[in-house]
């Protein structure tokens, strides 16, 4: 998702007033006169945003913006005998667009840079390739709604992994869309942006909105429907980790009754030597603490260990995943995590049968 989305998104909305009229103003002659319009249209709106080149030179002094791509989007029709299959173009700075997204590794033929060096080129994605029957250097005719056609040659195909992507999406340069429309060097329709911290595009994005006087959604908004399932994921995989740990720590906790149980009588004959309560309590919760720390890193290098094989293993193919391997991500706050959360379980499960044991009168223990 993130692959084929931008942080920000910025760019001109498209919205219509319709509770006032212009009729008003010739037939309305009383304030007790009713004026109805039906169907009323909208104006004639352009979608570019009309002071593009200075936002983007704004934004490139931010500090907090990694990198920004201008672009030209416009939906078009792909020639392919006596069909026509819908699509869109974007037109860009490929290299910008490439620091955006990553492109280059996304290349499935062809060169990334054949699209700056060849004139009216355009970058296809590879299920949009497929579809047309076209591979490296043919040409592809392109239309647009209002009926204006340019033919293309193919400089290289791309496959993100998403198929609403790879199915309809290509690259051409920003002139070359702004030929096909007709529109002067300055007519850009979007901006899209990548933080340096992903985490602040919501609050950003409300910013630039104010800042501009453009609409701008960030990545949570345009992909809400994944960010909920997300999150119910995420309670689901906390509430089984608690689950787990909680569990471990019960069987601690009775594996530390059973040793009280069976170790009644020497705890009398301590207690009779002398040992004091605080002794004997430290002595089981080392015990406790003893288990948990062997378990917990046993259980990391064992963790390890299957994850990293479960790395290795080959992904089922399948054309909306680009995924050579599971993915699996490691990060060593994770094992740090579960290294403390094992320790302290199991301290607060030796906690309990520790104190027990250290309350254990000798004298009726010897007495049998």
């Amino acid at each position: 998702m993130l692959s084929s989305t931008p942080d920000i998104h910025i760019y001109n909305d498209v919205t219509t007033d319709y509770s006032k009229s212009i009729a008003s103003e010739y037939f309305a002659k009383d304030e007790h006169d009713l004026i109805i319009v039906r169907h009323p249209k909208p104006k004639l709106i352009t979608l570019n945003l009309k002071n593009a080149e200075a936002i983007v030179a704004d934004l490139r002094r931010d500090p907090k913006v990694l990198a920004i791509s201008p672009q030209l989007s416009t939906q078009v029709f792909y020639n392919y005998g006596p069909v026509q299959i819908n699509g869109y173009i974007n037109g860009v700075d490929i290299l910008q667009e490439d620091a955006l997204y990553g492109l280059k590794g996304k290349i499935a033929s062809g060169r990334l840079e054949n699209l700056l060096t060849t004139d009216k080129g355009i970058l296809m994605g590879q299920g949009l390739a497929d579809k047309l029957n076209v591979r490296l250097g043919d040409l592809v005719t392109l239309a647009t709604p209002t009926g204006t056609s340019m033919r293309c040659r193919i400089v290289g195909t791309f496959k993100i992994g998403i198929g609403a992507v790879d199915n309809v999406k290509s690259y051409v340069n920003t002139a070359t869309v702004q030929q096909l429309l007709g529109k002067d060097r300055s007519y850009i329709t979007d901006i899209n942006i990548k933080l340096r911290d992903i985490n602040q595009a919501r609050p950003m994005a409300g910013i630039y909105a104010q800042k501009y006087g453009y609409k701008a959604d960030d990545w949570e908004t345009t992909n809400s429907s994944v960010t909920a399932s997300n999150l119910v994921r995420d309670i689901l995989t906390i509430v089984v980790s608690a689950t787990m740990l909680i569990v471990a720590g019960f069987g601690i906790y009775n594996i530390m009754n059973m040793t009280i149980a069976n170790k009644m009588k020497d705890i009398a004959i301590l207690k009779a030597e002398g040992f004091a309560r605080r002794d004997i309590v430290q002595i089981f919760l080392t015990q406790s603490l003893v288990i948990g720390v062997l378990g917990a890193l046993t259980g990391i290098v064992l963790g390890f260990s299957l994850s990293f094989a479960l790395s290795r293993v080959p992904f089922p193919k399948n054309e909306f995943l680009g995924l050579k391997y599971f993915p699996v991500v490691f990060r060593a706050w994770y094992y740090g995590f579960g290294m403390l959360f094992g320790v302290i379980t199991t301290f607060a499960a030796g906690v309990l049968p520790s104190f027990k044991a250290s309350r254990v009168d000798p004298v009726a223990i010897l007495r049998g």
